[in-house]
């Protein structure tokens, strides 16, 4: 009798929680299957594309399969500049060799993120063939970074906590479920002794999990909450948990600002920023709003106690602050700002490194609570001349868009909700035989368990 055991590998991207307001279409997966062996290779792109000063990083994507950690070990051991940043893309697999990656990062002491890396040279897909032999074999690819949607799930979530120092993008997804035991008997056995073994083999996953993250100084419940989820299913973890469980730490979490083209032309950051104990998300979105103006739209996430009037403040330097709505627009749990900037306006926007925001909250009582916390303008100066020539390329076409007076249009997606079956390429036939073996045999994708 021999006896393995994995994660499940079957984590699927599906709709990402995001100030969305209801009733527009839902964000959707990218519609690429990851790839069947764990590929790592270093990669890239324009100045400040992985953060101030950085412009080189390591990607790290696909199914943790069987013999992957020696695969790791080799690169970092071929390679001198090892220190960069490492960004996963992986829905999971083979739990012995997740360990063992996360033990030579963290032996690295790198910096880990959530993310996906997009190859300039890659001729079809990021996951075919062709585009699988560009990233491995050549000694570095020219590539951009995306955060949007990606998942690092399963035994992925082990290689991030073997890292240093571990950020994860508001736009981005970790997510966790119980171990998937199987088994392969050679020979003839009872089923009290199947369950027997079983149940030998699922505990033993277990105090090598709890183990792991008490090394890499991550809580416990985390395990804990994993294993509460059947692992058919899974959860996404949240902006606090993330935060409770000494994942990503950091108080103010963002996004660069980045150029979207559907379905309207629009220069996008979110942020996810701790005040008073707990997270807030807001988006700030500008959009074409008639000639040489551009109209900034700003939307925050509210708790659901969340009470009294809110007056939102953004500061550029010594610049003239914006000036938004005075009375917010509601959409669902969202308040929504709107002001209309000049082009002198977003030049000053541009030419400061960070900008303030204040949110200033009149309470039911009659006091008044403060809060303000800054974000980076990196990004908006390159994806705002974008946004600029799209803007006039409209008007030719169209003419000045008709704003409506009372409730816009918002041009972000739809409310977070998780499907319970996101359409999702099916395995191969080859796949689907290997996860038989050692996998779930599953051949649709988990269903999501919402937070609690």
């Amino acid at each position: 009798m021999k006896l393995y055991f994995r994660l499940s590998p079957t984590l699927m991207l599906a709709l990402l929680p995001s100030l969305q307001p209801a009733g527009a279409a839902p964000l959707t997966p990218i519609a690429e299957k990851p790839l069947e062996q764990l590929a790592i290779y270093a990669a890239k792109g324009a100045p400040d594309s992985c953060g101030p000063g950085c412009d080189h990083w390591i990607a790290i994507e696909g199914k943790i399969d069987a013999g992957s950690a020696a695969r790791v070990e080799h690169f970092f051991h071929e390679r001198r500049d090892a220190q960069r940043p490492i960004y996963f893309n992986s829905p999971g697999g083979e739990m012995r060799d997740a360990l063992a990656i996360g033990r030579l990062l963290r032996a690295r002491k790198v910096v880990g993120r959530v993310g996906r890396t997009v190859v300039d040279a890659c001729p079809g897909t990021q996951t075919d063939d062709a585009c699988t032999l560009i990233k491995t074999t050549r000694d570095e690819v020219v590539a951009s970074i995306a955060t949007r949607g990606v998942v690092c799930g399963s035994a992925c979530t082990f290689l991030l906590f073997g890292t240093q120092t571990r950020e994860v993008a508001p736009d981005a997804v970790v997510a966790v479920h119980g171990a998937k035991v199987a088994m392969q008997f050679r020979l003839n056995v009872t089923e009290a002794r199947r369950e027997e073994a079983l149940t030998k083999l699922h505990d033993d996953a277990d105090r090598q999990a709890f183990a792991y993250v008490d090394e890499m100084g991550i809580s416990r419940d985390v395990m804990t909450l994993a294993n509460s989820i059947s692992p058919d299913k899974f959860r996404i973890l949240t902006r606090q948990e993330l935060y409770n469980f000494r994942i990503d730490i950091r108080n103010v979490v963002e996004t660069p600002w980045t150029m979207e083209k559907m379905p309207s032309p629009a220069v996008q950051k979110i942020a996810e920023t701790r005040l008073d104990g707990s997270f807030q998300k807001f988006e700030w979105r500008f959009i074409c709003g008639g000639k040489m103006q551009t109209r900034l739209m700003v939307a925050n996430e509210l708790a659901k106690d969340a009470s009294g009037t809110r007056v939102l403040t953004m500061v550029a330097g010594a610049a003239k602050p914006p000036q938004f709505t005075k009375i917010p627009i509601r959409v669902g749990s969202n308040e929504i700002w709107t002001t209309v900037m000049t082009a002198e306006a977003m030049k000053d926007l541009i030419a400061v490194p960070r900008l303030g925001i204040a949110q200033n909250t009149l309470l039911p009582d009659g006091q008044t609570s403060s809060t303000f916390f800054e974000i980076e303008t990196r990004g908006l100066e390159p994806a705002s001349t974008q946004l600029s020539t799209m803007c006039e390329t409209l008007q030719a076409r169209v003419g000045p868009p008709k704003l409506p007076s009372s409730t816009p249009s918002l041009p972000w997606s739809s409310s977070a909700k998780w499907t319970a079956s996101p359409k999702w390429p099916a395995p191969s036939p080859l796949a689907a035989q290997g996860i038989g073996v050692l996998g779930d045999g599953q051949s649709t994708p988990p269903q999501a368990v919402p937070a609690k």
